[in-house]
């Protein structure tokens, strides 16, 4: 791209897909390097400094810090969405991908919480000259996945091949992302929904690539060492087969994916999908897997979109969600990883959010407006 980040094109269609033509790829924008020095009012430069992060004492968590994100595109019209592809016959589009059509296209973004800078130090450095508090870049890697070029679908509308694409994409940048120095997670994810605060509306996830294994994956890991070291078992692995057991929070079972709502389910709406097989990450899943898991995807979302209906129109409502895959860590305590989708919305009726109470924010100590055998009773029904 015209600044130096990276774009690449993933076609399920001809004649791309055979390499008989190409997709753009030149940027016209005129864009500069975003690694540049940058120039003060004065004159004077200094060595262009990326997004940090600090480590939080009282929790052990590293918090990124990244400021220039508050003037990121926020809801545009759509003839101005930067994801959308660019208009034929334009001489210049400020959109991110400068073909007039795509199938699915990866990018780095623009206003990305996690960056690697060349040169920069990734040692830890006390803030205020106190060792109390430790600052480091946060060298990681945020990317976008753009969908589809029709600005007006969603992910429940795309067909079970382009679903198959986008797993393929999913499963290939979670291996280049981590095979990059000093990534410890790779996190793929989808929002969906004003209510859960996206900002473009156009079809799209993202996957970030993290210097840090994050709060939820660290209590997961150390919740999967005590079970390990108590019965010798994987605890995702038990998980399923006890929830395949009991039967009643089973939602959807495939040949090779079986979606249930957890026990312990914290969100109004909550589902989990997980393979039958034990499977790491999402590169480690086989041709037939992966076929299975677009068809069987679809179908879920297909069911979460008819969870909620209209009180005086009848119709369904389009879920509000985010939708993200744990995958296995990339070093230690990987061996205790299991992949799963967790899938889950804060609506928790027609027009009524679920806000987080005081003890909830304060505490992190859940409460949960309804029941999990609630929420799989409504998704069985709407087999």
């Amino acid at each position: 791209m015209a600044d130096g980040r990276e774009l690449i094109y993933v076609d399920d269609s001809e004649p791309f897909l055979s390499g008989g033509a190409t997709r753009r790829l030149d940027d016209p924008r005129p864009l500069g390097d975003r690694f540049a020095p940058v120039e003060a009012p004065d004159g004077t430069t200094t060595p262009f400094v990326g997004p940090q992060m600090r480590l939080d004492p009282l929790t052990g968590e590293w918090i990124p810090m990244a400021s220039h994100r508050m003037n990121r595109t926020f809801l545009p019209a759509a003839d101005s969405c930067p994801l959308c592809p660019a208009k034929p016959g334009a001489a210049y589009s400020d959109g991110e991908i400068p073909d007039t059509a795509y199938d699915v296209a990866v990018f780095e973004n623009r206003f990305a919480a996690l960056m690697q800078v060349p040169g920069e130090s990734l040692e830890p450095v006390a803030l205020d000259g106190d060792d109390l508090w430790q600052v480091r870049p946060a060298a990681g890697r945020c990317e976008v996945v753009v969908f589809s070029s029709d600005h007006d679908s969603s992910f429940t509308d795309l067909p079970v091949a382009r679903v198959r694409t986008i797993v393929d994409t999913w499963a290939q940048r979670t291996q280049a992302l981590q095979e990059l120095p000093g990534i410890e997670q790779v996190f793929v994810f989808e929002n969906r929904g004003r209510e859960i605060g996206v900002t473009l509306p156009h079809p799209h996830g993202q996957i970030y690539a993290l210097p840090y294994v994050t709060p939820r994956t660290t209590a997961m890991l150390r919740q999967a060492r005590k079970y390990k070291d108590r019965t010798g078992g994987n605890l995702l692995a038990d998980v399923l087969a006890a929830e395949l057991r009991a039967g009643v929070r089973v939602v959807l079972e495939s040949e090779h994916w079986v979606a249930y709502v957890p026990a312990a389910a914290k969100w109004p709406v909550e589902v989990h999908l997980a393979p039958r097989r034990d499977v790491l990450d999402l590169p480690a899943l086989t041709d037939d897997e992966r076929d299975d898991l677009a068809a069987t995807y679809s179908t879920l979302l297909g069911r979460l979109d008819r969870f909620f209906v209209d009180p005086d129109s009848g119709e369904p409502i389009p879920l509000p969600y985010i939708s993200g895959w744990h995958q296995a860590v990339v070093g230690e305590g990987r061996e205790l990883g299991r992949l799963h989708l967790q899938i889950f919305s804060v609506l928790r009726a027609p027009g009524k959010l679920k806000y987080l109470a005081g003890v909830e924010s304060g505490m992190a100590a859940w409460i949960s407006d309804t029941t999990p055998e609630r929420i799989a009773a409504r998704l069985q029904e709407l087999a």
